[in-house]
């Protein structure tokens, strides 16, 4: 097996794991932070490394100018945001921003997937 098909192959595991985690949050959250060992009390800090590491993704993302890389990545980003006001809308707290960040990275969606459509094979 080359390293290049062990690393898809553990980058497909952490799919998997990701992906079962994200599941138990979504069927109960407090089983969800149980397994994970998170504590609702941390959520600050928890949620200072991840927009730190969303930064990382997204800075790494524009350096590499991927066009499909940069789509997936801020439909990612969509999709939190979308989700975010939801959540926040459904217990009538305030969403603009949540609302906000979801269309301004659909926005990007929409760039980058224009560029692919529009761009001639080979540059």
């Amino acid at each position: 097996m080359s390293l290049t098909t062990l690393a898809i192959v553990l980058s497909g595991a952490g799919v998997l794991v990701t992906g079962r985690l994200a599941l138990i949050f979504l069927r109960d959250p407090q089983k969800g932070l149980e397994q994970t060992t998170h504590r609702a009390e941390n959520l600050p800090e928890v949620m200072t490394d991840r927009y730190i590491a969303l930064t990382v993704l997204a800075l790494a993302a524009t350096l590499y100018g991927d066009l499909k890389v940069i789509a997936v990545l801020f439909a990612t980003f969509a999709f939190m945001g979308f989700y975010d006001a939801w959540i926040y809308a459904r217990e009538g707290h305030s969403y603009v921003k949540h609302l906000g960040a979801g269309v301004s990275a659909s926005i990007v969606v929409a760039v980058a997937s224009l560029a692919l459509l529009t761009s001639t094979k080979g540059g």
